[in-house]
């Protein structure tokens, strides 16, 4: 249970009430009380057993399903409450279901066999049952049942490689749901004033990992740069060693580029050390060290302008320059050169231009 309500805490979800059973014995024992006295049960060594009425047929509306029917005569007498005095899923989901007033129970199909046994502790108790909705599992892109390796984790893991948790509910909301429209992008409130049970999905969805890089995505474009920034630094060692203005730069730079919030150190790299790309001609770099050593005012305003001035004097072809600049100073694909740069203090870039001189 601490998992689950941690979970739903960090998607940002509430509940009106909880049960814990094993701190509900009494009222367990009063409602099987109950049931004693209209002979509905009986002792089988220490449990208690729900008697199971032959004949007539068990049938309810189920939301996804439609009319289910099921027979009595293939439900064997059940457990309701074991020899230790702890009652079973069935007779606990009942009780508790319907202190709570419970008007919907929205469930897994797998508990489509389970139903007939809820409806005769109702109907035992006089109590009218809720609306059920049993929907189809979610299902991994192989069609069969979703393994760990095509995304069956935990929200909580999900969490700790970096997704949001808003991208976390608009992606798992339409896997079992579909909206009006073809619009895919909700928050939450949003979520939940579009919601209607007519809308459930009654096929299996297949859990597609590329859905939610792509949601993920889309809200690390739309998040405050104070918000991502706080998240990186929860993540990233690399981070907490630069300071706000720094990092902002280098957020700024790569975040378009990131899936996820670990993805941070992949595309922030550059910043921290060279990448493994082979230098250009020695001619090139020593242009291009020149070019560097000309600049007196180091901001980005001053590298844009400077460089794009010495291309012009030197005659030289812009693409080839640049990236003459991306390889004697990241040694890695980078974002806008000229920005990059600026990130970097100038005598960090000239290091770099003379490690990538002295590589034969």
């Amino acid at each position: 249970m601490p998992k689950i309500e941690e979970s739903l805490k960090v998607l940002g979800l509430d509940w009106d009430d909880k049960h814990q059973q094993s701190q509900r014995l009494d009222v367990y024992g009063k409602n099987l009380e109950i049931l004693k006295k209209k002979n509905a049960v009986y002792d089988d060594g220490g449990a208690w057993k729900f008697k199971v009425e032959k004949g007539k047929n068990l049938k309810w509306a189920d939301v996804v399903h439609g009319d289910v029917e099921f027979s009595r005569d293939v439900i064997a007498d059940f457990v309701i409450v074991k020899s230790d005095k702890f009652p079973t899923y069935h007779f606990a989901s009942v009780v508790d279901d319907h202190q709570m007033q419970i008007s919907h129970v929205i469930r897994g199909d797998e508990w489509i066999s389970s139903t007939p046994k809820h409806l005769l502790l109702y109907e035992s108790f006089g109590w009218g049952p809720p609306t059920f909705v049993h929907i189809p599992p979610i299902l991994g892109e192989s069609k069969k049942k979703l393994s760990k390796r095509e995304g069956a984790k935990s929200v909580l893991e999900y969490i700790d490689e970096g997704y949001l948790p808003q991208a976390l509910v608009n992606f798992l909301a339409l896997l079992g749901w579909s909206p009006k429209g073809d619009r895919e992008l909700f928050t939450l409130n949003e979520l939940v004033a579009e919601f209607s049970l007519d809308r459930l999905n009654k096929n299996s969805p297949i859990f597609n990992l590329e859905k939610l890089n792509w949601f993920n995505k889309k809200y690390l474009q739309k998040i405050s740069l104070p918000d991502l920034m706080a998240k990186i630094k929860k993540i990233s060692s690399k981070a907490q060693t630069l300071d706000d203005q720094k990092l902002t730069k280098i957020i700024e730079l790569v975040r378009d580029r990131m899936t996820t919030i670990s993805d941070f150190e992949k595309y922030a790299k550059i910043f921290f050390e060279k990448g493994k790309e082979k230098p250009p001609q020695r001619q090139k770099i020593e242009n291009a060290k020149a070019a560097i050593e000309s600049i007196n005012v180091w901001n980005e305003k001053s590298i844009s302008n400077l460089l794009d001035q010495w291309i012009a004097k030197s005659k030289i072809q812009p693409a080839d320059f640049k990236n003459t600049l991306r390889l004697a100073v990241f040694a890695d694909n980078t974002p806008p050169i000229y920005e990059s740069l600026a990130v970097l203090k100038k005598e960090e870039v000239l290091k770099r231009i003379e490690d990538a001189l002295k590589i034969p």
